[in-house]
């Protein structure tokens, strides 16, 4: 009798493990402009989503207009077939990857494509209460999809809130933080300023930004003609996707003898490794500063994201388990 209980404890267990792998045919299937949208989304969607993103989150998307063709072509089966279609819808975003998916979707016969898009299209996300935000909105996006399962995408969406909020500066932190003056693009000046609390010296920005008025070259002007307001900058911040424009900056002010350190911050998930979430993201930006001012065995170590378990494990397991029945059942039958 033992037997036959272990053999029935045994297939129902492996029915148990194989049914999620069933299941994976009653995910959504979403396509994200950008790795911004796609890693929330892909969290908050936990199990019950498949998400793929189109525009490389190294580049600025404005950048990409050779890339983001043959990135939808080497993804063309999934996006295809998907369920739900993501932007920021942003100026950027509205004008080099979003008319690309739609006119791939329209040519080929696939539809048209209707885009779930964020309220604010000029929203940022580099601060936790921005990025809580954000969240939110694609919370809205998955629960408007798939209502039934609407319990489960706001268990996701408080675990994600909490994995945001434990990126804010400790006191200490925020202490050390709060002693450096800084140079920083425009794009993450609220993220530097009024999240970190670092003392904003001046900004600089692109040449199509602000009518020009803050190029690199204006504030390089304003260095050697005012020094003296530069003298304590310690660091000099740029953005990653805005591509590297301070270097004549920082030569500028280590020319005066100021010893700045520049650092680059960014903006997508999957652009650096260890940022692979937002609330990574978050942490990297401001473990580059804490980093740098503090003694080595001091700085903050990086979150590190837990790695999904091996696509193979589950029917491994299940083999395993059946073949440990069959053995036991044949051996009681002997």
């Amino acid at each position: 009798m033992i037997f036959k209980r272990l053999f029935i404890v045994c297939i129902l267990s492996l029915l148990l493990m194989i049914a999620p792998v069933c299941a994976a045919s009653d995910k959504i299937d979403v396509v994200s402009t950008t790795s911004v949208l796609w890693e929330p989304v892909s969290y908050i969607g936990g199990d019950r989503v498949n998400a793929i993103y189109v525009s490389d989150p190294t580049i600025c998307p404005h950048l990409q207009s050779d890339i983001i063709p043959n990135s939808i072509q080497l993804k063309k089966d999934f996006i295809s077939t998907a369920d739900m279609f993501v932007a920021n819808n942003g100026s950027i975003d509205a004008t080099y990857v979003m008319p690309f998916v739609s006119d791939f979707m329209r040519a080929n016969g696939y539809g048209t494509v209707q885009w779930y898009t964020l309220k604010n299209p000029s929203m940022v996300w580099n601060t936790p209460e921005s990025a809580k935000l954000l969240a939110a909105e694609v919370k809205g996006w998955l629960v408007q999809k798939d209502p039934a399962n609407a319990t489960y995408y706001e268990q996701r969406y408080n675990e994600y809130i909490q994995l945001i909020e434990a990126a804010n500066p400790t006191a200490q932190e925020k202490e050390l933080l709060g002693q450096q003056d800084v140079i920083v693009i425009q794009w993450q000046r609220d993220a530097v300023e009024k999240w970190l609390g670092m003392n904003v010296v001046n900004i600089y920005a692109p040449e199509f930004a602000m009518n020009g008025t803050k190029t690199p070259a204006k504030l390089i002007d304003d260095i050697n003609a005012n020094t003296s307001k530069y003298q304590n900058v310690s660091f000099i911040i740029e953005n990653m996707q805005s591509g590297e424009l301070a270097k004549g900056v920082e030569e500028a002010l280590k020319d005066k003898g100021i010893n700045v350190k520049r650092v680059v911050f960014t903006n997508f998930p999957k652009s650096v490794q260890g940022a692979d979430t937002l609330p990574d993201v978050l942490k990297y930006n401001k473990n580059l500063i804490l980093q740098n001012v503090a003694a080595p065995t001091a700085a903050p170590t990086q979150a590190v994201t837990p790695a999904p378990a091996p696509a193979g494990f589950l029917p491994l397991m299940a083999g395993l388990l059946i073949g440990a029945a069959f053995v036991l059942y044949r051996a009681r039958k002997d």
